[in-house]
């Protein structure tokens, strides 16, 4: 088994409980890790042998375009739509970080880790 990530994608999007966050949007970063079987991969140097990860990102960029009100709800939406798409693969962990939320202070961002 190996691990494959894709860390730090960015999107504007939809997604808050206040209506201001559903109408106006921002910005957010995704990381994912998954585990796969690279064994063959490793060997034929074909990325018909492997997870395409450019399928990936276009899993989740299709799903951060879907308004939820909670960051677990889209974090689930994603990892149970990358699994449907990518079956081959194992063990995610994903990262969904909203860059400056409105929380009533100065922070970084707000961050929900799942583990599916």
């Amino acid at each position: 088994m190996a691990t494959i990530s894709i860390e730090n994608m960015k999107f504007y999007a939809y997604h808050g409980c206040f209506e201001e966050e559903q109408r106006i949007g921002t910005n957010f970063s995704i990381s994912i890790w998954f585990e796969t079987d690279t064994k063959t991969a490793e060997l034929t140097d074909n990325v018909m042998d492997t997870v395409d990860y450019s399928k990936v990102y276009a899993v989740i960029k299709r799903e951060m375009m879907i308004p939820s009100h909670l960051l677990e709800h889209v974090g689930r939406r994603i990892i149970d739509a990358v699994k449907q798409e990518a079956r081959e693969i194992g063990k995610i962990k994903l990262k969904i970080s909203k860059l400056n939320p409105p929380v009533g202070g100065q922070m970084d961002c707000v961050s929900l880790w799942l583990e599916d």
